[in-house]
């Protein structure tokens, strides 16, 4: 069984108060954050590994073994100490809700929104640059921004904000626009067979 990939419960979401308090400060936080983040992308890229992480059939002592052969001395003490807990207590498992979980109290508690941007082609940083000084401005936090390229949109902007989207893309206008004249076509229609129904 592989790691569950679900939105942060209220599990996850103590554990990773627990490790955010435990992390004392900025920089630390965003330290263990970055860790986690890396090990869960390891975990996606090798179904081995995330297998190993989250079977309940290995013994977990065997696995506390690996993790410390895996993890000494790669990763921050704090964040190797974190993982052998979640072994310990049968959670590991649950690492990406735990690190999603995290990752909300770093951005919230440092006033920091991460953006995800999506356009056909490859955005200049000016561009980049003009974008997050006017969602700064309106959001009232720093922004983060990681551009990614979508051709199936045609032209225009996406942006993802935590679980919100916003789609000023080609692609979604024209959806909208077929959506609307389809909706005419059914009242003409209807309006059409009413009118013939009455003659």
């Amino acid at each position: 069984m592989p790691l569950i990939e679900t939105a942060p419960d209220a599990l996850a979401k103590v554990y990773a108060r627990a490790l955010f308090d435990a992390a004392e400060g900025e920089d630390a936080s965003e330290a263990v954050l970055g860790e986690l983040e890396q090990i869960l992308e390891l975990s996606r890229n090798e179904k081995d590994f995330s297998e190993v992480l989250a079977s309940r059939l290995i013994d977990a002592g065997k696995r506390d073994a690996l993790l410390v052969r895996l993890f000494e001395g790669r990763v921050s003490e704090r964040t190797l100490k974190f993982l052998r807990l979640l072994n310990r207590k049968g959670r590991l498992g649950h690492l990406s809700p735990i690190t999603a979980a995290l990752d909300e109290l770093v951005q919230e508690r440092f006033r920091r929104i991460e953006v995800d941007v999506y356009t056909v082609e490859p955005v200049g940083q000016g561009e980049l640059d003009t974008l997050n000084k006017r969602l700064s401005e309106t959001l009232g936090k720093q922004i983060v921004l990681h551009p990614y390229t979508d051709p199936s949109m045609i032209g225009g902007i996406r942006l993802r904000l935590g679980d919100q989207l916003i789609d000023a893309s080609v692609r979604s206008e024209l959806n909208r626009l077929r959506e609307r004249l389809l909706g005419q076509t059914g009242s003409v229609r209807a309006r059409a067979n009413d009118i013939l129904d009455r003659g």
